[in-house]
């Protein structure tokens, strides 16, 4: 095992300090962390990619920054990846821990919001998000191939922060 360490380490440039770490051992690292990360995420939760909520943003941005460290020697090399495989599974298990409570999952991912209800911009719930009609008006014509506010049955601000419209019928009227 000393000969694993004894070959490894100076590759990696394990006790070096970040100043003189080589242009190799940089790039050495940063494979490692390449494939780490990879694994975490695969082993972890695939919707952290996919999803972009704040809860699945957090989890991205905490993780870069700590595995950043890794590869520019400012941290421990094998305890930043330690650690990063603790943010996954802290990560994991509070997507668990959501999906049975929904309390919890209002806290940490929150909950969407009307905008358009009936036709009808709802004004404080986009003064409250700071959402203008221009924002619902874009997101409209680019998702919902919509052009008239009078046509949208709802539209809501989704927990990810886009927002989501769906069609009045044809023969649906307003109230």
């Amino acid at each position: 095992m000393n000969a694993f360490w004894d070959f490894v380490g100076p590759l990696l440039g394990i006790g070096v300090e970040p100043k003189d770490l080589t242009f190799l051992q940089i790039t050495l690292r940063g494979l490692v962390v390449f494939v780490s990360t990879l694994v975490m995420l695969r082993f972890g939760d695939r919707r952290s990619l996919v999803r972009k909520s704040a809860f699945d943003a957090v989890l991205l941005i905490v993780l870069a920054s700590v595995l950043a460290r890794a590869i520019n020697g400012s941290a421990a090399f094998f305890g930043t990846l330690g650690a990063s495989v603790v943010i996954v599974l802290l990560h994991r298990l509070l997507a668990y821990a959501t999906c049975k409570s929904p309390t919890l999952e209002m806290l940490v991912k929150g909950r969407e919001k009307v905008l358009v209800s009936d036709g009808a911009f709802q004004e404080r719930t986009m003064k409250k998000n700071c959402v203008s009609r221009e924002d619902v008006k874009e997101d409209m014509r680019l998702d919902a191939k919509i052009e008239e506010v009078t046509k949208i049955k709802i539209a809501r601000l989704e927990r990810s922060g886009e927002i989501a419209s769906s069609r009045k019928m044809k023969n649906e009227k307003l109230r």
